[in-house]
């Protein structure tokens, strides 16, 4: 008896250990087979060539020695002209951009194969270097690449940086610990404010005997800048006439009709600190303020009294606050109490003004309606008007001082013809910006105008470009072609104060 209770003792144990003998060896040699458990290998991280020493580093501060990855991951790195469309496990890690000294009279630079630019003596022709583009700011001048202007394209005209993380398990492991660091946003054209600012414009005179030839279709000015000027989110003149039924082809005053003009180019903000306003009378000033504000367009510098006239426009677009300011500064045209015209200069009302929108955080752009440089004696070139100092009064000094005040961007919008421009302190002056619209085509320098072309970035302004414009007898104001542009910033360049 006692013995068979032994056998059976001695078979139980037998089958336990039998059992955990299979259900070990099943359960290890899954493990074995299947690299998981004890027989686990960790996944390893490969850092492909591609990759910069400083990418290796950022992302070795990530992948530590504590990191205990499941799957292998391969990390690699390509520049591209064009921006990416990413798939899984790719991010866009840098955007970079060209950029050389501000008065630089290059504007682009023509490359086949991206990283060449980052070789040191790729394109000594032009002094340029790349940087992060959320570096960009106004103080130096974005070129093109390849005639691509990134602030106008921002699919191109930059050099693209792609990371990628290749792995099996990216969403379940390589993402959570890699999202933060490389998910970043860059400036794309919702995000960037464009704001162009353009000089002077007087749609009369001889141009009211053009609309007649041209049948009455006041389009037809704006025929080959309308786009360009269109595309812009905001889009600025200064209209020294008011529209009225009186026009004729020796007033300073704009057929009706000519608000089409106005409409073509995409106008978005008129400004009012011309002296020739009320020239046509009262009611025609007031009549086209009411025209601006059926068309949707909002005024400033000039209104139907002295106060209305001397209220700031605050701009609040796409992240981005801007206070404009305008005023007349002695010629004439301003309004002193109930009477439509310009917002007069006061010391203290921009001292009061500037400080108020540096307190709100506001980017300040302020205009100027100044005293005239008047050299229309020939048909030839006259570069006297060229100069910042060339009409009566201390220009410079005077811009410069609203600069010191708080102001970011000083602006002339009463030159007839194009002025020289400046980086000064914390800010940048254009000192005139010459005509858009007008009808004298046989002096060459009212002929011309320039387009600040602004853009900004949250609150940020990234860049400036210079666009110069033209009209001839056709009075069909157009962009000035790239050889005459180089020379004519050329000329306003070399007599920066």
């Amino acid at each position: 008896m006692a013995r068979k209770k032994r056998n059976r003792v001695k078979y139980f144990l037998v089958a336990i250990i039998l059992f955990v003998v299979m259900f070990g060896g099943a359960f290890f040699g899954i493990q074995f087979f299947t690299k998981t458990g004890v027989f686990r290998i960790p996944g390893v991280v490969y850092y492909d060539e591609s990759l910069s020493e400083d990418e290796i580093q950022l992302l070795k501060n990530i992948f530590t020695e504590e990191v205990d990855l499941d799957k292998d991951v391969t990390i690699s790195a390509k520049y591209s002209l064009e921006k990416p469309t990413l798939s899984d496990g790719e991010y866009l890690y840098r955007t970079e951009v060209p950029v050389t000294d501000f008065y630089s009279l290059d504007t682009n630079i023509t490359v086949e194969d991206p990283t060449s630019l980052f070789v040191d003596g790729s394109q000594s022709e032009i002094d340029f270097s790349m940087i992060d583009i959320n570096e960009l700011d106004a103080s130096k001048k974005l070129l093109s690449i390849n005639d691509k202007y990134y602030l106008d394209d921002f699919n191109s005209g930059a050099i693209f940086r792609t990371i990628k993380f290749d792995s099996e398990k990216f969403d379940d492991e390589i993402k959570p610990l890699v999202d933060e660091t490389f998910t970043k946003t860059f400036p794309e054209k919702s995000s960037v404010l464009s704001f162009a600012q353009t000089g002077v414009t007087a749609l009369s005179r001889d141009m009211n005997a053009k609309l007649v030839a041209v049948g009455g279709d006041a389009k037809y000015f704006a025929e080959n800048i309308k786009d360009f000027l269109s595309s812009f989110d905001l889009t600025h003149t200064s209209n020294e006439s008011s529209f009225t039924t009186f026009a004729n082809s020796s007033n300073i005053c704009s057929d009706t009709r000519f608000i089409d003009t106005l409409t073509a180019i995409g106008l978005d903000i008129v400004e009012l600190t011309g002296n020739h306003n009320q020239d046509c009378g009262i009611d025609a000033a007031l009549n086209t303020i009411d025209i601006y504000e059926q068309n949707s367009i909002k005024m400033v510098g000039g209104g139907r009294n002295a106060e209305e006239a001397a209220k700031p426009l605050n701009i609040s677009e796409k992240g981005t606050n801007i206070t404009f300011l305008a005023y007349n500064q002695s010629t004439g045209g301003a309004t002193y109490g109930n009477t439509p015209g310009a917002n007069q200069y006061y010391e203290e009302n921009a001292v009061a003004e500037i400080n108020a929108a540096k307190e709100r955080g506001d980017f300040v752009i302020v205009d100027v309606q100044y005293y005239e440089c008047s050299a229309y004696a020939s048909e030839y070139e006259d570069p006297i008007c060229d100069k910042a100092n060339s009409s009566a009064g201390d220009q410079i000094g005077f811009f410069r001082h609203l600069i010191d005040l708080g102001a970011d961007v000083v602006v002339g919008t009463s030159a007839h013809q194009p002025q020289t421009f400046e980086l000064y302190g914390n800010g940048a002056i254009y000192y005139g910006l010459g005509n858009l619209f007008f009808d004298q085509v046989w002096w060459p320098g009212t002929t011309r105008s320039l387009v600040l072309a602004h853009y900004f970035y949250n609150g940020k302004l990234l860049q400036t470009k210079i666009v110069p414009t033209v009209y001839d007898k056709t009075m069909q104001t157009k962009l000035l072609d790239e050889e005459t542009t180089k020379w004519f910033l050329g000329r306003l360049i070399s007599v920066k104060p």
